[in-house]
C-alpha cells in the first residue's frame, strides 16, 4: 500500500462522480492547491469518468490561484460529474483498457476519483488493471456523498452540510407550522434524500429534543413503514401538541419491501428513481385523519445549499483532497483518505488511509442503537455522533447584488491525442 516517496513526474487526473455536494469543490481545491505546491500538473475529467473515457480533459493549470481558492465556497461540481457505472472487468474490459490508453497518452500517473461506493470500486479496478497492463498508475479514492453511507470513514464529506441544512429547515418550518396550527396546517411533512440509509433523516432530529419538540416523527429506510403506527403517532401528537412535523426518508418501504414512492424508472447505477413519498404520506394523513397539511421536497436544494454549509464539513472536504494528493505522491495505491474520530466532546478528528477493497461497494447503515425503540426518533447516541458534524459556519463572500460570489471555471480543454471512443 505504501512505499518510499518518488519524484513528482507525470500528471494527475481528478474526476468528480455521482451527485455533487455543497462542499465537493472544496475537495477539488484541496487537490489542486496541494498538487501545485508539489509542482504537479492536474487535469480534471469533464463530467466525471465519462470525460476520461472520451478523452475530454481540462487543464486546471489555466485557472488562477484566486479561482481555485474560490472553489472552497462554490457549490456544484466545477468540472462536471456524471452517474455512470463501469461494468466489471470481464463484462466490459474495453472501457478499462480505454481509460488506461487515455492515462498513458497524457502521462497521467495519479488518478483521484472523488465519489462514493461505486467510485471506490472503479478506482480499485483501474489500479488493478494498470498493474496487469504494465502501466504505472496510482489510484486514490476520495470520499464524497451526502448519504453518509461509505464504509470505514467516520463520516462522508458532504453529509455534514446536508445534515445542517436539514436540521435548520426542520426547525424553521416547524416554527411556521406552530404559528398557524390553530386555524390552518396541522401536519408538515419534509421529504429528504436517503435510499437505503437514513442518515439525513436522522439529522433532522437535531432540530429539537424531547417528545413535544419537532420533528415529532422521523421515518427511516432501516425500519419497515407501519401505516397504522404512523397514523396513530400523528393523531396523538396533534392532540397533545396541536401540530406535528414529520421527516421522511425517500427510501422508506412497506412490509412487502416496496418503496412508498417509486417513479418506476432507474438511474445509470440501476437504482430505482425515487421522490414523492411526502405527498403519499400527506394523502394518507388527509384520508385517515382529515388534517390540513403541507409538504416539501427540497431535493437538490439539500445538497447545493452552500450558504448553510457546516464548517466541520467544509474543513473535512478540503482535508481529504489534500491528503489524497499526499498519499498519491507517497506512492500509495488503491487507498482512500478517511475521517477518523478520536473524540466526541470536544470533537476531534484526523485523516488516515484505508484500503479501497474495504470500502468499495459496501454500504454503512445507521446502527440500531441510533433509533428509538418505536422507530420514530433518534437516541442520545445518535445525537453524540451527529451534533459535531453540523458545527460551525463557513461564510461566503457576497456581491453588491446581495448574492454569493461563486466562481465559474474556464475549463480549458486539453488537446486530444487518441481516436474517438464509442461506448
Amino acid at each position: 500500500m505504501k512505499s518510499k516517496a518518488r519524484p513528482a513526474t507525470g500528471r494527475m487526473l481528478y474526476a468528480q462522480s455521482g451527485g455533487v455536494t455543497a462542499v465537493i469543490n472544496a475537495t477539488a481545491a484541496g487537490v489542486i492547491q496541494t498538487a501545485r505546491a508539489h509542482g504537479v500538473k492536474v487535469y480534471a475529467a469533464r463530467n466525471g469518468i465519462l470525460g476520461a473515457l472520451r478523452e475530454e480533459l481540462i487543464d486546471t493549470g489555466k485557472e488562477t490561484a484566486a479561482a481555485i481558492e474560490a472553489l472552497r465556497h462554490t457549490p456544484g461540481g466545477a468540472f462536471g460529474s456524471c452517474r455512470y457505472k463501469l461494468k466489471s472487468l470481464d463484462a466490459n474490459r474495453a472501457e478499462y483498457e480505454r481509460l488506461i490508453d487515455v492515462l498513458r497518452a497524457h502521462d497521467i500517473r495519479w488518478f483521484l476519483y472523488n465519489g462514493g461506493n461505486d467510485s471506490a470500486d472503479t478506482a480499485l479496478k483501474i489500479s488493478q488493471l494498470g498493474k496487469a497492463m504494465g502501466y504505472d498508475i496510482r489510484c486514490i479514492g476520495v470520499p464524497k456523498t451526502v448519504d453518509n453511507d461509505l464504509a470505514v470513514t467516520d463520516c462522508c464529506p458532504g453529509f455534514g452540510s446536508v445534515a445542517k441544512y436539514t436540521a435548520v429547515s426542520t426547525l424553521e418550518a416547524s416554527l411556521d407550522v406552530a404559528s398557524m396550527a390553530d386555524t390552518s396546517t396541522k401536519v408538515f411533512i419534509l421529504e429528504v434524500m436517503g435510499r437505503h440509509a437514513g442518515w439525513i433523516a436522522a439529522a433532522s432530529g437535531l432540530a429539537g429534543e424531547g417528545e413535544d419538540a419537532p420533528p415529532h416523527i422521523i421515518l427511516f429506510p432501516e425500519r419497515v413503514f407501519d401505516e397504522a403506527a404512523f397514523i396513530a403517532k400523528v393523531k396523538a401528537t396533534v392532540e397533545r401538541v396541536g401540530w406535528c412535523t414529520v421527516v421522511a426518508s425517500e427510501g422508506i418501504r412497506n412490509a412487502e419491501g416496496q418503496f412508498l414512492a417509486e417513479a418506476g424508472t432507474r438511474d445509470a447505477f440501476g437504482h430505482t428513481q425515487l421522490g414523492g413519498v411526502a405527498p403519499v404520506l400527506a394523502a394518507l394523513v388527509k384520508e385517515e385523519l382529515g388534517y390540513k397539511y403541507h409538504w416539501a421536497l427540497p431535493d437538490y436544494l439539500q445538497r447545493s445549499a452552500r450558504h448553510l454549509a457546516s464548517k466541520t464539513d467544509a474543513d473535512q472536504a478540503y482535508a481529504v483532497g489534500k491528503a489524497a494528493v499526499e498519499y498519491a505522491l507517497k506512492d500509495m495505491n488503491a487507498v482512500m483518505p478517511v475521517i477518523v474520530r478520536s473524540s466526541d466532546a470536544p470533537y476531534r478528528w484526523k485523516i488516515e488511509p484505508a484500503s479501497l477493497d474495504k470500502i468499495a461497494n459496501r454500504e454503512k447503515k445507521m446502527p440500531a442503537n441510533f433509533l428509538t425503540r418505536d422507530g420514530f426518533g433518534i437516541t442520545a447516541a445518535a445525537r453524540r455522533y451527529l451534533a459535531p458534524l453540523i458545527q460551525g459556519e463557513a461564510p461566503l463572500p457576497y456581491g453588491r447584488d446581495g448574492l454569493p460570489k461563486y466562481v465559474q471555471m474556464k475549463n480549458v480543454a486539453v488537446a486530444k491525442r487518441l481516436p474517438e471512443f464509442s461506448h
